[in-house]
């Protein structure tokens, strides 16, 4: 666990939930990978290697979760409610879920299957923020980008909250639509007190990719994810934001000065 007192006025509790890191190519399929025993040399020509990492944050009011990882099974429960117990939270003490966007890896555990083989969200006492067009679009889609029989739950059922374009949730949680990993990609800010975190879900997954004009041609608009992490990289050095990296194998939380 990693608690964070900023300036003695209100204190986050960020913790990065890693389910591992993987290897994974155009086919999008993800490949388990194990840093300290396999081989980079070994990992298929022109695939990625990531982590995925969804976050859980408290705040004064909430205890939030950032996109929900692949939703693996191990023993008969989502890893990412695994993940939580370890972490001495609860699938139903979740307030909040914000969906950056709908892939796989990161919407995969939105919702658990039962022995009758029906879909139930997952954290049964949070509201889930989703955009209503990343919604349509991954059902229109589908595979392999998008499991619509996973998330086809989120339809009509009463925890989901549809947003339509930018806004605030509860005044403190600023969410965004960027149009740039994917066409309805959305990103969060997350004010409590004098501080911001900033999650910038697949426009800004790893460290270094902030460092560096890097242009990805698997992005829905690499030139703007570029130009958007330029962007926030400087706006959050200056105003001193706390980075949340989903796919960074080395720095999920990078706090800016």
């Amino acid at each position: 666990m990693i608690e964070n007192d900023f300036q003695n006025q209100n204190t986050f509790t960020i913790i990065p939930l890693s389910e591992g890191s993987f290897t994974v190519d155009k086919t999008k399929i993800f490949q388990p990978f194990e840093i300290n025993k396999d081989h980079l040399q070994q990992r298929p020509v022109g695939s990625l290697l990531v982590e995925v990492q969804p976050f859980v944050i408290i705040t004064s009011k909430d205890i939030l979760l950032i996109d929900t990882g692949l939703g693996f099974s191990k023993n008969g429960e989502l890893q990412i409610h695994s993940n939580l117990k370890a972490n001495g939270i609860q699938p139903d003490q979740i307030t909040k879920v914000l969906m950056s966007h709908l892939h796989k890896d990161h919407a995969g555990g939105i919702s658990k299957m039962d022995k009758l083989g029906n879909y139930h969200l997952s954290f049964p006492n949070a509201r889930y923020y989703v955009q209503q067009k990343e919604f349509e679009f991954a059902m229109e889609t589908g595979f392999p980008s998008f499991m619509s029989e996973e998330i086809s739950v989120l339809q009509n059922h009463p925890q989901v909250e549809w947003l339509n374009g930018d806004g605030m949730i509860d005044n403190s949680i600023q969410y965004h639509i960027t149009s740039a990993h994917s066409p309805f990609h959305q990103v969060f800010w997350i004010n409590e007190g004098n501080h911001k975190l900033f999650f910038g879900g697949d426009d800004a997954p790893q460290l270094q990719q902030m460092k560096n004009k890097f242009i990805a041609k698997y992005d829905f608009d690499g030139k703007k994810c570029m130009e958007l992490r330029q962007q926030w990289w400087q706006q959050g050095k200056a105003e001193g934001w706390t980075f949340l990296f989903y796919h960074d194998t080395k720095t999920p939380i990078f706090e800016a000065q």
